[in-house]
């Protein structure tokens, strides 16, 4: 794909975001010259998807250093408000203050922070490319896959996560069809993770989410990707809204479900998901209907942005570091590495 989620311009000296608001019917980008700018495009869902904020997160602290260490501190606390469930957020400026510790009494701060964004978002893309060798080999050659929400190039620094899992298959030769849940309210994997396979050439199809299950029941998946914002380490995973149901329908029809995501995304500090904040988003984002009409507003609306699913319904989790399987324990990694 040769869009970018999140691209730093050294002439302009500015972070570009490309705007996942506007996809499928334009794109278009958004020029950040401060963090105030990088937080509110987080906020909004201009760029989304856990690898991809924290990605975002970090160039947003290299705008911050321009003011020199209060700014940065200023900015640190505005993005570390913005989204309280994709621990990749909170791990991207944590790196990136250990590093603005490191400089050293009249060094160049903004320079070293640049330096250090570019090489998260380096690292990002390298571990995405090799979680996706590593995953592919758990398909068939040939398969149907069942992916939700967008856990692709557009959700990371590229390449993708779930979705780099399938084109790694593909590119080992392997032929692989995907069915897309919808992914409501927001839509992301009608508008983002469909557009994104297509413009890849891939053989993509859109099911609205409740239609999943009728779609397993006659026999059309093979196996159920999809990415993660934070896992726990009991291999608890919080994921979009929808991904638990995903889960107990893959365990009730016998499907393997795999969860795909790198090594920024585990946070073994917490014993298990009950630990995990979740977000809980604006009912204007169900309310809204095609139209223009609306749910009453005496009606009330309950947006949480992600689910948990409990480790005894997931396959495998994929990440840079290997496949780990049931038991979890991701508190010791190097004991489960595959």
């Amino acid at each position: 794909m040769e869009y970018h989620a999140v691209r730093w311009d050294d002439e302009g000296d500015m972070l570009v975001l490309l705007d996942q608001r506007e996809l499928p019917s334009r794109v278009e980008h958004i020029l950040c010259r401060d963090a105030e700018c990088v937080a509110r495009a987080i906020e909004g869902l201009a760029v989304r998807g856990a690898p991809a904020i924290g990605i975002a997160a970090a160039f947003g602290l290299v705008l911050g250093a321009r003011g020199g260490g209060s700014e940065l501190s200023a900015a640190a606390r505005r993005l570390v408000s913005t989204r309280p469930t994709a621990v990749n957020l909170f791990w991207a400026i944590g790196r990136m203050l250990d590093r603005a510790l490191a400089v050293p009494e009249g060094g160049d701060l903004k320079k070293d922070l640049l330096e250090e964004a570019k090489k998260i978002l380096e690292e990002d893309i390298a571990s995405n490319k090799t979680m996706g060798i590593l995953g592919q080999a758990l398909l068939p050659r040939r398969c149907s896959v069942l992916s939700h929400c967008n856990a692709g190039a557009l959700a990371t620094g590229g390449f993708g996560t779930a979705l780099g899992v399938i084109r790694a298959a593909r590119e080992q030769g392997k032929d692989v069809k995907v069915f897309i849940d919808e992914t409501r309210p927001v839509l992301q994997g009608a508008r983002l993770s469909s557009w994104e396979l297509a413009e890849d050439g891939f053989d993509v199809t859109v099911i609205c989410d409740s239609m999943a299950g009728a779609l397993m029941r006659k026999g059309k998946i093979d196996a159920v990707i999809v990415g993660a914002d934070r896992i726990a380490s009991n291999g608890d995973v919080a994921n979009k809204i929808g991904t638990y149901t995903l889960a107990v329908l893959a365990k009730e029809h016998c499907i393997p479900f795999y969860v795909a995501a790198p090594w920024s995304t585990f946070d073994t500090a917490l014993a298990s998901g009950e630990d995990i904040v979740i977000e809980e988003r604006s009912g204007e984002e169900v309310r809204l209907l095609p139209g223009g009409q609306r749910i009453p507003d005496s009606v009330k609306v309950w947006n949480p942005a992600f689910d948990v699913t409990p480790a005894e319904l997931v396959t495998a989790i994929i990440s840079e570091r290997g496949v780990f399987r049931a038991p979890f324990d991701l508190s010791d990694m190097s004991e489960k590495e595959s």
